[in-house]
């Protein structure tokens, strides 16, 4: 990891970017190609890049009720107690976002309200590939289901035999997700947004994915589908001061670090020891990691960073605004009342990132690539709309009718000011008795 001493302000920018991955030009072309091959061919398209992509020669991609069992079977009792007992957890903190209606008077005769409805086609999308997400099942089906979304579509790449991982398979069946599709990549994405055969046309898609996936996603909103948020690679920045076990830091470090080889991970301390102690404790854990290889590219785009006081750290760390944000401080009080850009934050000694990832309750589908400064990550909102209401009584009419004339006539809208002028015309013959 590169060290950096006492920055100046004037270089955050520059030492704060994000890993660059492959050009956009180049995406966008594959995107563009995809997506028009998808519109034009429906699952003809779907078969091909599937068999292109995922080395997987399907014709029908639904996941059969007999895969299934068979999946429920191949899971381990410890794991399948372990998915349940995440599974509360995250209800019970999604379940606790649901608000009741209120309505207010604004005026005499003029009431207003908002009322939540569920978005009705929700498409959720699973990686497999090298670290198959099935955590990512339950942050997505638990808030869609507590919602209210009527249909609910699970894509998931499959792998050279047709198959999906068990425990995809075993954590969308205990969400009660029915309609599960062997499915990856940019054509998931793009079968999601036009619809096929096989593959239902969605309202709003959701979920992580590579490069390719996000920058999908993407394109998918220009033909009237919505996402859950623009995101890139993971991404986890740590603040510890000279209280913090440089152990604990290193391995929350590496956890980010093992998702993807363009995973970033940052640590700003007040403390150079700290960033000695750090650096030793990578070198020391990364050799035990299965995915040491990752890591240790997701490692050479990181970075260890000291800087003055708390104070200066709170700005630089505002400034990134990270997807999952670790802070270990003996004042923690200050940096939880001062943190503005974050997608989720982890407080103490004993928080570490994956407990969040898994199964204390709050959701990991996050933002990343510095979105956290104007999106939140996933909640039960993300599933649902607000539709406002208002009803207006003839003496509330009479209370506002003149404001909306007034206001509209000086926008030069005329229909607009009749439509009130009918009205009050109306109510004042009533009045006179005509």
């Amino acid at each position: 990891m590169k060290k950096i001493y006492n920055p100046t302000q004037d270089s955050w920018e520059t030492i704060l970017q994000r890993p660059q991955s492959s050009s956009t030009e180049e995406i966008e072309e594959t995107i563009k190609t995809i997506f028009t091959d998808v519109q034009q061919k429906g699952d003809q398209a779907i078969t091909k890049y599937t068999r292109l992509f995922d080395g997987s020669n399907l014709n029908d991609y639904r996941v059969s009720q007999n895969e299934i069992e068979i999946a429920v079977n191949d899971v381990s009792e410890p794991l399948k107690k372990a998915i349940q007992l995440a599974k509360k957890n995250i209800e019970t903190f999604h379940q606790a976002q649901l608000t009741k209606s209120e309505v207010i008077e604004t005026q005499k005769g003029v009431v207003c309200w908002q009322e939540k409805r569920p978005i009705e086609k929700v498409g959720l999308y699973i990686p497999g590939g090298t670290a198959p997400l099935f955590s990512t099942v339950l942050m997505l089906v638990i808030p869609a289901k507590l919602a209210g979304c009527k249909e609910i579509v699970l894509c998931t790449p499959p792998n050279e035999q047709g198959k999906v991982a068990s425990a995809i398979l075993y954590a969308a069946h205990v969400c009660g997700v029915t309609t599960i599709l062997k499915v990856g990549g940019i054509q998931a994405i793009a079968g999601l947004t036009f619809g096929t055969k096989q593959i239902p046309r969605v309202y709003k898609i959701f979920g992580p994915g590579n490069v390719y996936v996000t920058a999908a996603k993407q394109y998918a909103t220009k033909f009237n589908v919505a996402i859950d948020m623009p995101a890139g690679p993971s991404e986890l920045l740590v603040f510890a001061d000279n209280t913090a076990d440089a152990s604990f830091v290193a391995s929350d470090l590496l956890s980010q670090a093992e998702h993807g080889s363009d995973s970033q991970v940052i640590l700003v301390t007040t403390s150079s020891k700290l960033i000695d102690l750090v650096e030793k404790e990578i070198e020391n854990q990364i050799n035990l990691l299965p995915r040491k290889a990752i890591a240790i590219k997701a490692i050479e785009n990181s970075k260890l960073i000291l800087v003055e006081n708390n104070k200066e750290a709170m700005h630089l760390i505002n400034l990134y605004a990270p997807e999952h944000f670790i802070v270990i401080s003996e004042d923690e009080d200050f940096f939880i009342h001062n943190i503005q850009n974050a997608g989720s934050v982890f407080i103490g000694h004993y928080t570490p990132e994956s407990a969040g990832d898994y199964a204390s309750g709050t959701n990991h589908t996050l933002p990343t690539n510095g979105y956290a400064k104007q999106y939140s990550g996933v909640n039960l909102d993300s599933f649902m709309k607000n539709i406002s209401f208002q009803k207006i009584s003839e003496g509330g009419i009479q209370n506002i009718g003149k404001t909306i004339e007034i206001m509209a006539e000086a926008e030069g809208l005329q229909a607009h000011k009749n439509a009130v002028t009918l009205r009050l015309r109306s109510l004042k013959l009533k009045a006179n008795g005509k």
